[in-house]
């Protein structure tokens, strides 16, 4: 087959020593399907188990499509995904997940869809989430539902970060420069003609994912406060409602104490107002800070990762 460009595949691990070489395998054996050279990098965000091992043997045994970013320390998925980027030198560049829940046999769709039917992206969609814990599958398509109420955009219910791009989406999302990163958001942001392909959802190959539900929900929270303003103009409803609801009930007592000489009501409903009150305050506080966090941390400057080791054919280079 005619080679027709360079596959960039990113591969973000942290704690897959169990998984990076049945991904490779199963990825190597799609690629001999298409006419694409392809690169792998596999992206270590700081490990505790032998991952970094398991991908040097890779790379040891496949110099000339395997490569290595080694983090400091851990940075989180989203720095891994924007370190891959960063570095990925294909004409193509997808994202996969190392557990094979993004099947690589959807590439040849992908591509077919990307070179055949003028698309710029293509994705993978989740059209159930059979093997998730229940509570976790509710709150999942109650975050997409919130989210997309508000933003601009429309972030798909059910869509993975494996898509297929261009060359040209990738520089566009690189050339956003925030450092609070959602990817799934920055995706669908810059545009371009995106398609999706729906598939069943399909369980890790081995090992255990190192998403806990509070990590989740940190996740969501980050992404609603990166893509609207919308909680901000909730809290100013909020107690705009409640400031009228407490003039009129103000004015009731006042007017039943004038009439009937009725005493104010005393300590039960005085302790209500008080605490709804203070949690309707507390929570816009809670809202306020988020943003400003968000906007502390990016005054920072910080990097998003910290590359300790990069493994290429040529050797490795330290402290890129």
């Amino acid at each position: 087959m005619e080679n027709q460009g360079l596959l960039s595949v990113v591969v973000p691990c942290y704690n897959e020593s169990e998984t990076v070489h049945l991904f490779y395998d199963a990825l190597s054996k799609q690629m001999a399907t298409l006419p694409y050279n392809y690169e792998v990098l596999f992206v270590n965000d700081g490990s505790k188990d032998d991952t970094l091992d398991q991908c040097l043997d890779l790379f040891e045994k496949h110099p000339d499509h395997v490569k290595i970013i080694d983090f400091s320390r851990n940075f989180g998925k989203e720095g891994a995904l924007y370190a891959g980027l960063a570095n990925a030198k294909g004409d193509f560049v997808t994202v996969m997940d190392a557990d094979l829940q993004d099947p690589p046999a959807y590439l040849t769709p992908m591509f077919e869809a990307i070179n055949q039917q003028g698309y710029d992206v293509v994705g993978l969609r989740r059209v159930d989430r059979k093997g998730e814990p229940p509570i976790r599958s509710f709150f999942a398509r109650a975050f997409y539902r919130l989210i997309n109420h508000f933003t601009e955009v429309e972030i798909v219910d059910g869509a993975r970060d494996f898509r297929l791009m261009r060359r040209q989406v990738v520089d566009s999302i690189l050339e956003l420069g925030e450092n609070q990163r959602f990817s799934k958001g920055l995706f669908v942001w810059v545009g371009y003609k995106t398609k999706y392909l729906e598939y069943e959802n399909v369980e890790r190959v081995a090992g255990e994912t190192s998403w806990s539900f509070w990590g989740l929900f940190k996740y969501a929270i980050g992404g609603i406060v990166a893509f609207t303003t919308a909680p901000l103009q909730l809290a100013t409803v909020m107690g705009l409602i409640v400031s009228m609801a407490s003039m009129v009930y103000m004015i009731f007592v006042f007017v039943k104490a004038l009439l009937f000489a009725d005493p104010v009501a005393g300590y039960p409903s005085t302790m209500v107002v008080i605490l709804f009150l203070g949690g309707v305050q507390l929570l816009s506080i809670g809202i306020l800070g988020e943003y400003l966090a968000k906007t502390y941390m990016e005054t920072k400057r910080r990097p998003s990762y910290i590359i300790k080791k990069l493994y290429t054919k040529g050797g490795f280079d330290e402290s890129k």
